[in-house]
């Protein structure tokens, strides 16, 4: 087994799907001393061919490592948590890569595992699935987001130093709760949308002929349906409250085109789509502003706790966690118009 440069941790990835895989292998790829594991005897065998141990049993994959990454389905994993928990080592730090954080984050805090498991999301992807389909450089430039309470600041500040530097990521501190209300309107209603705009044409008359005239807004509009169902299905089911509360705003806007169109009101459709622009010019043209801030590394972290979360629910993310001697170094990063002190 290759030896990890020193001073990174031993890691194991559990699940080694499009995500679990793309994980895997930029550890790999990294240098960094990882081993796989996955239910699935093919995908063992897969892994062992690009060059990296999958263990038959989940216990001895994670026996001696620092840090496992969960990656398995999203109902899988409050099982998995206590499997890995109990062969895992009582300093190896624990964390997921789900597309929602309310659920595992209260299981977690009701088996105790809060000091060392860090509910965890990569917000990256593609509509394929499998180990094949992984890509190491998948997660570069994209936000991952990590909640850290405040009795886990350890193996967060552990994660995110291993996150931004292994994966080129933008960790974005946030509550469970917070992520699970972005993620919402981020993620979770687009693959709503999409998945609408692809079944009404699926039984539409002029199905053929739309798919022969299908360009860029239509693919576009329509990629994320090409996701796996059960994956997409169980993502929405575990966020329903959310993805329902936060739909009734999208239907409210909705509904106001439709209406400006019934009533031949052309101000009011322009008004309307001018709204929904600046929104996508603000994506594509943030302007956020460097900042560097320092905590004790022992004691009470409660501003350090309260600086990580004000950061991710401003818009902002870190590029940096260093920890050195007595102290803990941030590099942050927030839009123009927050405030970093």
């Amino acid at each position: 087994m290759v030896d990890s440069p020193a001073g990174q941790p031993r890691a194991a990835v559990v699940g080694t799907g499009l995500i679990g895989g793309s994980v895997l292998l930029r550890l790999h790829e990294a240098g960094l001393d990882v081993v796989g594991w996955d239910p699935d005897q093919a995908t063992r065998a897969e892994g062992r061919a690009r060059g990296v141990p999958f263990p038959d049993d989940l216990g001895e994959a994670v026996r001696d490592r620092d840090v496992v990454f969960l990656c398995g389905p999203l109902p899988s994993l409050p099982e998995t948590l206590l499997t890995v928990a109990k062969h895992a080592t009582d300093g190896c730090v624990l964390t997921d890569v789900g597309s929602t954080k309310g659920a595992v984050a209260a299981f977690a805090v009701a088996h105790g595992l809060t000091d060392r498991f860090v509910p965890g999301h990569p917000m990256a992807g593609t509509e394929r699935s499998g180990l094949t389909a992984a890509v190491p450089a998948l997660f570069e430039g994209a936000a991952w987001v990590l909640c850290p309470a405040a009795d886990g600041i350890g193996p967060f500040r552990m994660l995110a130093g291993l996150i931004a530097d292994v994966f080129a990521a933008r960790v974005v501190p946030m509550s469970p709760a917070v992520h699970d209300s972005v993620v919402a309107l981020s993620s979770h209603i687009p693959h709503l949308l999409a998945g609408s705009l692809a079944g009404a044409v699926a039984g539409a008359d002029v199905r053929d002929a739309v798919l022969g005239l299908a360009a860029g807004s239509f693919r576009d509009g329509t990629r994320v349906a090409g996701t796996p169902a059960r994956r997409t299905a169980d993502m929405l089911f575990d966020n329903r409250e959310q993805v329902l509360r936060q739909l009734d705003q999208v239907s409210a806007f909705l509904d106001e085109l439709a209406s400006a169109l019934r009533g031949q009101d052309l101000a009011a459709l322009v008004a309307l789509f001018q709204r929904a622009r600046g929104l996508r010019t603000a994506l594509l043209d943030r302007d956020l502003l460097a900042h560097r801030r320092e905590f004790p590394a022992g004691g009470d972290h409660g501003a350090e706790l309260a600086y990580l979360l004000e950061l991710g629910t401003a818009g902002g993310y870190l590029t940096r966690c260093q920890v050195g001697g007595d102290r803990v170094g941030y590099t942050g990063h927030l839009p123009a118009t927050a405030d970093a002190t």
